[in-house]
C-alpha cells in the first residue's frame, strides 16, 4: 500500500476552493481500522464546515480534509479491533473530530461504522450514512415517532428529506412534504401523503395539528413551523440554531450555554407560546444506528438516491453543485473503483 493518498483539503475557513494534495496515509489506532474509500457523499455540513459556520460546535485542524460520509473496504485493522477484518465492506459517518471522505484512504473509530448492505453499490451507499442516520436520530432518538402520527418534513426532495420520508413510514407515520412540481410524482413515490408545492403554496397555512415537524431550512421556514406543530408536539431542526438545551447536552459549558440561549431567545419565546419543544440536531456517528438501518435497507425498505455523480478530483464541481440546492437525492464523489 502506499504511504501518500490524494485528499481535497481547506487551507483556511472561508468560501475558498478546495486543494487537491498529496498527503500522508492516516495511521490507525487500536480501535481504528483503515479504509480504501470507494465512494464519498456531499452534504451541506461540508460547505458550512469549510465557511467556519460550525467553528463554535466542532474544532478542526488546518489544511483539513473535507468529507462527512463514505463508502469503503477495510484494508488495515487495530491491535484491539474483532468486529472487523480486512476485505470487510463497510460504510459509515466518522466522528466529528475525525471527518475527511474525500480522499483515499480514511482512518476510522470502528463504533463508526458498519458493514455495508448487501444489495448496494458503494456509489449507493456512500449515499445513506450522514442522512439516514440524520434522520433516525431526528425521527426516532429525538421526536420518538409512532405510528399514525403526523411528520411534516422539509424539502421532501432533497438528500435528508427523502431518506426521511421513507423513514416516517417504516414508523407508520402520515407523512407531508414541500416539493416543486416536477419532483412531486418521484417524492410520492417515497411514500409521502401529503405534498405541498412550494411555489403555489404556504405549508403553514395548508398544514395543522402535527405531531413533529423536520426542519431542514432554517429561517423563516424554521418559525413558520411552529404555526404547524400541535401543543407539545416537537420541532427537530437541522439547519436552526443550537438553543441552551442542546449545549447543557452536549456538555459545552456555561458561556456557549449562555450565548446560545441568548441568540434563541426569540424561539424560546415560540417555544412557551406554542407549547412546542425544539430541539436542534447536529448528527453523531453511530455505527449501532447504521447495523439497525442497513437491516431495513436489505430489507428493500429504504433506498438511497443518488442524483449526481463527480470524481474525487471534480470534488470542487460537486461541492458547487450542492451549494445551489436543486440536487435531487445525493450527490456522490467516486473515489475509485
Amino acid at each position: 500500500m502506499a504511504n501518500s493518498m490524494r485528499a481535497m483539503q481547506i487551507e483556511k475557513y472561508g468560501h475558498v476552493a478546495l486543494v487537491s494534495k498529496q498527503v500522508p496515509v492516516p495511521k490507525i489506532g487500536a480501535n481504528d481500522v483503515l479504509v480504501a474509500i470507494r465512494a464519498a457523499s456531499v452534504n451541506p455540513i461540508d460547505f458550512k464546515t469549510r465557511d467556519g459556520e460550525v467553528k463554535l460546535l466542532v474544532k478542526h485542524q488546518m489544511p483539513l480534509t473535507l468529507g462527512h460520509d463514505f463508502a469503503g473496504v477495510i484494508v488495515k485493522v487495530g491491535k484491539q479491533v474483532t468486529k472487523f477484518k480486512v476485505g470487510d465492506e463497510v460504510y459509515g459517518r466518522p466522528r466529528d473530530s475525525r471527518i475527511g471522505t474525500f480522499a483515499e484512504y480514511l482512518a476510522v473509530n470502528v463504533n463508526d461504522i458498519a458493514l455495508k448492505p448487501g444489495n448496494l453499490t458503494f456509489v449507493e451507499a456512500a449515499a445513506i450514512p450522514l442522512v439516514a442516520l440524520t434522520s433516525y436520530q431526528a425521527l426516532i432518538d429525538i421526536a420518538k415517532l409512532k405510528p399514525h402520527q403526523k411528520v411534516f418534513i422539509q424539502a421532501g426532495a432533497g438528500g435528508v428529506g427523502s431518506i426521511a420520508i421513507q423513514l416516517a413510514k417504516i414508523l407508520g407515520a402520515y407523512v407531508a412534504t414541500t416539493t416543486s412540481a416536477k419532483n412531486e410524482k418521484w417524492v410520492r413515490t417515497l411514500g409521502t401523503d401529503q405534498i405541498i408545492d412550494y411555489h403555489k403554496q404556504d405549508f403553514e397555512t395548508a398544514l395543522k395539528d402535527y405531531d413533529m415537524v423536520f426542519d431542514t431550512l432554517g429561517g423563516q421556514q424554521l418559525r413558520k413551523a411552529f404555526k404547524v406543530v400541535k401543543p407539545h408536539g416537537t420541532i427537530v431542526s437541522l439547519s436552526g440554531l443550537p438553543n441552551a438545551k442542546f449545549a447543557r447536552e452536549r456538555k459545552l459549558g456555561w458561556f456557549k450555554t449562555l450565548l446560545f440561549g441568548l441568540v434563541t431567545l426569540n424561539l424560546s419565546r415560540l417555544e412557551r407560546r406554542s407549547k412546542v419543544s425544539y430541539d436542534f440536531l447536529f448528527m453523531q456517528a453511530s455505527g449501532k444506528e447504521l447495523e439497525q438501518l442497513t437491516k431495513w435497507i436489505e430489507a428493500g425498505k429504504i433506498k438511497p438516491v443518488v442524483d449526481k455523480v463527480f470524481t474525487l478530483r471534480d470534488a470542487q464541481k460537486a461541492l458547487n453543485y450542492s451549494e445551489k440546492g436543486h440536487a435531487q437525492g445525493k450527490i456522490i464523489i467516486k473515489v475509485s473503483e
